[in-house]
């Protein structure tokens, strides 16, 4: 009999420590821990994707230096760096831009536009991968648009209501596609809409791309607001800014369209220091 209950004894306590150690197990391989950002409203989260590293870009027509970073995955103030490129950051068709470590040629200083232009690109064209081959010294100059001067666009503004951080609505309209924090994916979110909807800014800027360069986005705007933060405009029937322009939150700057995509809709994306990051934790709630 006591046999038996010292064996019963050790039976028990051997179930209370197997449950104690499920309690504290460790994490399945690897070490991932989820953790549920949804509600934290103080940061956006940042896409992690890596910009382009490899190989370069020779100008086109139509290219700013933004245009190209914005489609390389750069901040714009970080590949002008790289280039060695200075205030007013204007690029010439054939110049090379490099992604890699290898020397930049002494690039040509441009003259100075009036203060607060921006690049401005000729007709656009369709859009080349970086190539590895090694560039010549010199790019062959072409003949080029004049700057514009900057000047406030005269379309018109419509009254926004903006979130604390600045930013409203780019235009009315059912979300029908969220942010991927995959980089391979949905950069930003598309909203439906009918085909002359007005497309708005988002928030204060200048125009730096007005164009139909950038394969995948129609056309498209994008506006530098600050130099953290640009926005993007895709897939418009028509265009109603020009680049170099300034313009305010609620200004209209384009008609919606489906240039570029299978439906009516705005594809719209915030990019901070040329990472995507998510409008949704930018723009006001609804």
């Amino acid at each position: 009999m006591l046999v038996r209950r010292a064996a019963g004894f050790r039976l028990w306590l051997a179930l209370l420590a197997a449950s104690a150690l499920a309690g504290c197990a460790s994490p399945p391989p690897g070490g991932v821990q989820v953790v549920d950002r949804g509600h934290n409203q103080g940061s956006a989260p940042v896409v992690q994707r890596q910009p382009v590293r490899s190989g370069h870009y020779v100008v086109q027509r139509g290219d700013t230096l933004y245009s190209i970073a914005f489609r390389f995955g750069w901040d714009w103030k970080a590949l002008a760096a790289h280039n060695g490129l200075r205030d007013p950051y204007l690029i010439r068709v054939g110049q090379v831009i490099r992604f890699d470590n290898r020397p930049t040629p002494a690039q040509p200083i441009a003259s100075a536009p009036s203060a607060g232009s921006a690049p401005v690109a000729t007709q656009p064209a369709p859009s080349r991968p970086p190539v590895a081959t090694t560039p010549s010294t010199q790019p062959t100059p072409a003949p080029t648009r004049p700057p514009v001067a900057s000047a406030p666009a005269t379309t018109p503004v419509t009254p926004v209501s903006r979130s604390a951080s600045g930013w409203a609505w780019p235009t009315q309209g059912t979300v029908i596609s969220r942010f991927s924090s995959n980089g391979s994916l949905n950069k930003g979110i598309d909203i439906a809409g009918e085909l002359g909807q007005p497309v708005l800014a988002a928030s204060d800027g200048s125009v730096v791309y007005a164009g139909s360069g950038l394969r995948g986005y129609g056309e498209l705007i994008i506006i530098k607001h600050s130099d953290t933060y640009v926005s993007a405009y895709g897939h418009n029937r028509r265009l109603l800014v020009r680049e170099g322009q300034q313009v305010k939150a609620g200004q209209s700057i384009a008609e919606m369209g489906s240039t570029g995509a299978d439906r009516v809709k705005l594809h719209f994306e915030i990019r901070r220091q040329g990472k995507p990051v998510d409008p949704l934790q930018y723009l006001p709630r609804r």
